[in-house]
């Protein structure tokens, strides 16, 4: 009987929100450095923001995985080799690879790194599981169009240390696996090289042949026509199944995501998991809990995937796919002085306004904006700029990481 604790396994863009997901519950990050991952339009990281981060990491006893995952071209081996070099200097606890090359090399240079397969690579079987366990992969993440009953035979059918590692919550791709072509096709950057340009969230019309320029809308509902566009995984209703699946590590989607996406997500499913784990009563007791934080961030509709069997078109592709937006980004706290707290901002606010401080622990504290200074001292009445550093008072109720949020109220 395996009684495993699942891996919480957070996505991360920059340092900034590296160390969100690191205090907001992840068990371990998941990152890209500058090259060779599948978002090439990430922020990303440089060498020295993977070894600040890593040790950051560390430190809280979290793990941190970094993406080498394009399916390469003959031009990007000597470089993936270099990259590899670099990265045995820097010591991830793993690598992410979807290309068998690029395991070979990773095998050859960094053998004492991890290796875990990339959902890139179409891991849809347990005999494809045995082919990479004795390639000497420790992981498999399991691709997106797996049910819950196929990957517990899976797992019934692959060594007992082998561990597999599959999506809980995040975007779907219309694609097999993310192994998408529209990108390539309508703008000439590839997806499986990392420079996906999301085709597939665009709105389309259709247009007759003998009528050129006459563009009919498909209407799918009021809020437009997204053909291609999927709902967003959620899976925090059926953590319970996921564990019975045998699944070792819950994987979040979003390295293009912003801190506030990682902290709500992050610390929604830490307590959701832990509650489980503590008393199955306790998480069933919490769901309305779970259900509202989730919504708390940018989302689309939910839905279940694959996970049940194979989703009709009304839970997988169609109604209303598009954003929904409820909270606003302000920043994150990052140190305290003289009674300011000071911030990177990230959209505007001001003087007199009522915003909530996000805490790790569950907690959200509405606060009253009072003072706000620059860095010179100098006060101000709002904060117009992006990324201006700013020292604001917050009734001495944050906390350094903390992140600051502003409801924002549909008519």
């Amino acid at each position: 009987m395996r009684n495993r604790r699942p891996e919480l396994l957070i996505p991360a863009s920059s340092l900034e929100v590296l160390k969100t997901a690191v205090i907001f519950g992840a068990d371990a990050v998941y990152i890209g450095g500058e090259a060779f991952g599948l978002r090439a339009k990430a922020k990303n990281f440089s060498a020295e923001d993977m070894k600040e981060g890593i040790a950051f990491a560390h430190e809280h006893g979290v793990r941190v995985h970094v993406t080498v995952n394009i399916l390469a071209h003959n031009d990007d081996l000597e470089g993936v080799r270099d990259y590899l070099s670099e990265l045995n200097e820097i010591e991830p606890d793993a690598l992410i690879i979807a290309d068998p090359a690029i395991f070979e090399m990773a095998k050859d240079i960094c053998p004492e790194i991890e290796r875990h397969i990339s959902t890139q690579a179409n891991n849809t079987n347990y005999g494809t599981y045995n082919f990479w366990w004795k390639q000497g992969a420790k992981r498999v993440v399991s691709a997106r169009e797996l049910s819950l009953k196929e990957i517990k035979e899976i797992r019934e059918h692959i060594p007992e240390e082998m561990e597999i590692e599959s999506f809980i919550h995040g975007a779907m791709c219309i694609s097999y696996s993310g192994r998408c072509l529209l990108s390539n096709y309508f703008t000439g950057r590839d997806a499986n090289q990392g420079a996906c340009t999301h085709p597939c969230r665009w709105k389309y019309a259709v247009v007759e042949e003998t009528r050129p320029g006459e563009y009919m809308p498909v209407y799918e509902n009021e809020r437009g026509t997204y053909i291609f566009n999927s709902k967003d995984l959620c899976m925090i209703e059926h953590i319970p199944e996921m564990i019975d699946a045998g699944i070792d590590s819950f994987k979040i989607e979003g390295r293009m995501k912003t801190a506030l996406y990682v902290a709500t997500v992050a610390r929604t499913y830490r307590k959701a998991i832990d509650d489980y784990l503590e008393d199955p009563k306790k998480y069933k007791a919490n769901m309305p809990w779970y259900l509202d934080q989730i919504s708390n961030c940018t989302y689309r509709q939910f839905t279940t995937g694959f996970y049940f069997g194979k989703p009709s078109e009304e839970s997988q592709i169609y109604d209303s796919n598009t954003y929904i937006k409820e909270y606003t980004y302000l920043g994150i706290v990052g140190g305290e002085k003289d009674g300011f707290y000071r911030i990177e901002q990230r959209n505007k606010f001001s003087v007199g306004e009522v915003i909530e401080i996000m805490k790790p622990d569950g907690r959200n504290l509405e606060v009253t904006v009072g003072k706000i200074l620059d860095e010179e001292g100098n006060e101000q009445e709002s904060a117009p700029h992006p990324k201006q550093v700013l020292y604001i008072d917050l009734e001495g109720k944050a906390e350094i990481y903390d992140i600051l949020r502003r409801a924002e109220v549909s008519e």
